[in-house]
């Protein structure tokens, strides 16, 4: 590569143990060719076993971060993750407003929804989920909600086709322009099945269920790769279509590391 590199900004937390918040996404970011941004909003205290603490950043930090590489280096396309608290999240979304940043501007905006653990326990108080409801949601260009936070978010619990595609629908009207419901926590089903939709154009994307445990970061990853396309001017359904591919291959290369649960892997980039 020759040149300055498109940007993505991701805005989230900090993983002590390198396999999911902006550590991932800016792994992601660079296997894409994409220059990272970072906005740090909390820092986690956690390895393989699970999120043993953390401690949020001041909310004017947060913000200042954000306004810094954005009047400076310029941002093509951000995303969300750990955002915390209801105040974070309120303070977040005004400012994406002040730097252009959302569905409205030229600038796409990811929000992946943070806000259920791996054992689909929620992580967010009800006001933050609110927060997210009414303040990010009709500022974004895609959300990318895991099923624990779709019931969380919406009451629905997705069982098959037909409750995923409520599902979808019901996100939709808090204001997003697109909605991804991601399949990959519907276990019994033979394959994981993403649905994607704008409320016209619905896409369907399936691929194969991998057998492994290692599957932290799977979330983080997939919406940093979709960001890392929107950065270099890519429509969403094909944004998201690439990022299924990456996501797959990344989760087939996953490895063990420590006594829980591993990292997908986006290294076999670097072997292609």
């Amino acid at each position: 590569m020759t040149g300055t590199p498109r940007t993505a900004l991701t805005i989230a937390g900090s993983d002590s143990g390198g396999g999911a918040g902006v550590q991932a996404d800016l792994r992601t970011f660079f296997a894409h060719g994409v220059h990272g941004l970072v906005a740090l909003t909390a820092v986690t205290v956690q390895n393989s076993l699970g999120v043993q603490g953390f401690t949020e950043i001041p909310v004017d930090v947060v913000t200042a971060q954000i306004k810094a590489v954005a009047g400076d280096m310029g941002v093509n396309a951000a995303k969300t993750g750990m955002l915390a608290t209801a105040d974070i999240i309120q303070a977040v979304a005004k400012t994406l407003d002040e730097v252009h940043i959302g569905r409205t501007t030229d600038t796409p905006f990811v929000v992946d929804p943070v806000a259920a653990s791996m054992t689909g326990h929620a992580l967010l108080r009800e006001e933050a989920l609110e927060a997210i409801r009414t303040e990010l949601f009709p500022r974004a260009t895609l959300i990318t909600p895991n099923l624990d936070e779709v019931r969380l978010l919406t009451g629905i619990t997705v069982t098959g086709a037909t409750t995923q595609h409520a599902a979808a629908e019901a996100l939709l009207e808090f204001g997003s322009e697109w909605v991804l419901v991601k399949g990959g926590h519907l276990y019994e089903a033979e394959d994981c099945v993403d649905l994607l939709t704008n409320g016209g154009e619905v896409v369907e994307l399936s691929g194969p269920r991998i057998a492994t445990e290692n599957t932290h970061g799977g979330g983080d990853t997939m919406a940093s790769a979709i960001t890392s396309s929107l950065a270099k001017g890519t429509d969403v359904p094909t944004a998201v279509r690439e990022a299924k591919r990456f996501i797959e291959r990344c989760v087939a290369e996953a490895y063990p590391l420590g006594a829980g649960v591993g990292p997908v892997s986006p290294f076999w980039r670097l072997a292609d």
